[in-house]
């Protein structure tokens, strides 16, 4: 929508009222017309209470063209006495008036000097300057529509910011050099937040400072190129890094004071050397060409702005400091919001980010990689997690989620859930069954909180894994030959519907596979739909798996960076969440598995099956250590066991001991008085063993542990 002038002046000849940068374009005057008479001027408007003002002289346009209409016509014609002594607003001898009349030129707007013919040519220095015009001449920015341009065109630009060094540089570079020649901005340090009451001194530090570019310029929102001249003056090096505001100095009641000054009213003038430093006040161009105008945001003063013009231009009149009012107002609020808008986007990013694992657990059989990408500034918060969670017999739970909206309800709703996901895989549960509590959960928080989510169970020593879906993006899983499949997983309902079953399906999970589990804003943007992203997802998984040949896989992290460079511009509508799984498996020849019958033999029975497996693969050095923690994890299981108590021995990277029964009671490690004749068997696996825990499952627990392999 283009802007109009709101104020009265009538417009100079050959310059476009709605051009932005107003009275610093100037356009020769066109050619007179040949035998035409030019209307006479009009009087200056007097305010009440003002003398009156004597006659305007007569104003030779060398031309009938109005600035508004575009005919020729006599005074006559134009509804105006050709003395100059008739009523202001006579009516025109014809029948039908004539709606374009020349308006009066307001107070305080220098009238214009007579045709073409005495408008001398000026150059670029005097025009900026306002040096070398005739007495009357109009100079940049001494007409109110020229400020009203100015103020609106500046405003626009310092408003398009959303950060703090956005908003900082709209103010500066929409007002250097159309409004003054240099600006230094000082903001608090630390900026207060909201209602935040800062503690201790004032401390003012120097966020920017911008002066006339000495080749290009920047001509967006009628910023004019200005000449600058060839010698530096002293505002090439005016302004230092910090300042502290002393209680009750000069420069904390110019602050006080909020509104702009001249600074060479005595209270500026002596806050200066506490703003600039000791010395630097002379360096200040005298003669009303620098303003000191204090930013005051919603509650407090959060900094100041120092308007400089160099002492070959002309000086800022008063209403300049109208206009230095309203850019220092506009500045201000817009600081509080950055700041605000600032604080809050960093509350919910950290507020996300420690809802998600810190590290990522080493479980035996797999190895994992992930990403986590926040969505872009305009939707910042999601609420997208990934977990692994280490399972009973060296299984792992892998888990990945997505709640549905973009707000800090969002990331605490996927906190909830992904604590009440790591408590239901604690309990061993199959992954339809943790869904279907996921799903009742999410009802408990409230009707609409729904989320998506893909639970799977990974098991090395059976190569499966068993996967139940609830409204999730199906996972992709990478052969070891480059071979990539969207497996066939049923979709499911999302959480938080209530009242459906959720399926679960096992598949086959063969060493040096990889996994992939992520959210839909990795396939699913502006620009594409589901369906598409995944086809994507499957072609460049295959086209990574190739550059590695066909009996190496691509390293996970290397993987997962080439996974996100598929996003194109558009595409972070969405956080995402990226969970990578390489099943090393364990072989069935580092596996050694025993039932032991609940009797008082079943100790020197596990005792030996375990030296005869250690001797197997070569771990004699560390038969004493596993017999007898061995015999003790037993003989604690055999005193309160109903069935066959469960024996297993698993070589990788270490030598891990696993003993289940069927008692849901988890032992405690207690410590034993010397009366005691037990209660000893858990600290000496707690002494000896490298790790060592204890699992409830639905069917009872496993006692662990996990011995160094010398």
């Amino acid at each position: 929508m283009t802007e109009h002038p709101t104020s009265f002046e009538r417009p100079q000849p050959g310059v476009d009222p709605t051009d932005p940068r107003g009275a610093l374009l100037r356009s020769p005057a066109p050619p007179p017309a040949q035998g035409v008479e030019a209307p006479s001027a009009l009087p200056v408007q007097a305010r009440s209470g003002d003398p009156a003002p004597e006659a305007a002289p007569v104003v030779q346009a060398g031309s009938g063209t109005t600035g508004r209409t575009g005919k020729t016509g006599n005074s006559k014609d134009m509804g105006m006495n050709p003395a100059g002594t008739g009523p202001e607003h006579s009516q025109p001898a014809a029948a039908e008036p004539d709606t374009h009349r020349p308006r009066p030129v307001p107070e305080g707007v220098p009238v214009q000097p007579g045709g073409a013919d005495e408008r001398p040519s000026l150059s670029g220095d005097e025009r900026r300057t306002g040096q070398g015009q005739p007495p009357g001449r109009p100079t940049p920015m001494r007409r109110d529509g020229d400020r009203l341009r100015f103020v609106g065109a500046a405003t626009r630009r310092i408003a398009r910011g959303i950060d703090l060094d956005e908003i900082v540089m709209g103010l500066c570079r929409a007002t250097v050099p159309t409004f003054s020649d240099a600006i230094l901005v000082y903001l608090r340090d630390p900026l207060p937040v909201g209602d935040e009451r800062p503690t201790g001194p004032l401390v003012l530090r120097l966020r920017r400072s911008d002066r006339i570019p000495q080749q290009e310029r920047d001509l967006e929102d009628g910023i004019l190129p200005v000449p600058v001249p060839e010698n530096p003056t002293e505002l090439d090096a005016l302004g230092t890094e910090l300042c502290e505001v002393q209680p009750g100095s000069a420069l904390a009641e110019v602050l006080r004071g909020v509104r702009p000054v001249f600074t060479d009213t005595p209270a500026a003038h002596a806050a200066l050397p506490e703003l600039l430093g000791e010395g630097c006040e002379f360096a200040v161009p005298s003669g009303r060409r620098a303003i000191l105008a204090p930013l005051r945001g919603r509650r407090r003063v959060i900094g100041a702005a120092l308007f400089l013009r160099r002492p070959d231009r002309i000086p800022f009149d008063p209403d300049d400091l109208l206009v230095a009012a309203q850019l220092a107002t506009h500045s201000a609020l817009g600081i509080d919001k950055a700041v605000l808008y600032g604080r809050e986007a960093y509350i919910a990013d950290e507020l996300q980010r420690t809802m998600l694992p810190e590290t990522l657990p080493r479980p035996t059989g797999v190895r994992l990689a992930s990403r986590y990408l926040p969505a872009a500034e305009t939707a910042r918060v999601g609420g997208d997690w990934y977990d692994a969670i280490p399972l009973p017999g060296s299984r792992v739970a892998l888990v990945v989620g997505d709640v549905m909206g973009h707000s800090m309800t969002s990331a605490a709703i996927m906190g909830q859930l992904r604590t009440t996901a790591q408590t239901l895989a604690g309990l061993d549960l199959p992954p339809q069954e943790v869904l279907h509590h996921l799903d009742e959960q999410a009802q408990r928080l409230g009707t609409d909180r729904m989320a998506t989510c893909l639970y799977a169970v990974y098991d090395p020593v059976s190569h499966r894994i068993t996967i139940a879906n609830a409204g999730h993006p199906p996972p992709v899983l990478l052969h070891l030959g480059g071979r990539a499949e969207v497996l066939r997983v049923p979709p499911g309902a999302p959480i938080g519907v209530g009242g459906v079953d959720f399926e679960a399906v096992e598949l086959d999970a063969p060493a040096g596979a990889t996994l992939l589990l992520y959210t839909d804003g990795l396939v699913e943007s502006r620009l594409r739909d589901v369906w598409t992203g995944i086809e994507q997802l499957r072609e460049k998984l295959a086209a990574t798996a190739q550059l590695t040949g066909p009996d190496h896989p691509p390293p996970l992290e290397a993987l997962c960076d080439e996974v996100l460079d598929m996003l194109g511009p558009g595409d972070r509508d969405d956080d995402i969440a990226l969970l990578a799984a390489r099943f090393d498996g364990i072989a069935p020849s580092d596996v050694a598995y025993w039932f032991l019958e609940p009797e008082d033999a079943a100790p020197g029975r596990a005792r030996r099956l375990a030296r005869r497996a250690l001797s197997r693969w070569g771990m004699e050095d560390l038969t004493d250590s596993v017999e007898l923690l061995v015999s003790e994890v037993v003989t604690n299981a055999v005193r309160y066991a109903t069935r066959p108590v469960t024996l297993r021995l698993l070589r990788t990277d270490v030598l891990r001991c696993e003993v289940g029964d069927d008692v849901p009671q988890l032992p405690r490690l207690r410590q034993a008085r010397a009366t005691d004749e037990g209660g000893r068997g858990l600290y000496l696996v707690n002494r000896l063993a490298r790790r060592w825990g204890a699992t409830r499952l639905s069917t009872g627990k496993v006692v662990w542990f996990e011995l160094n392999r010398g």
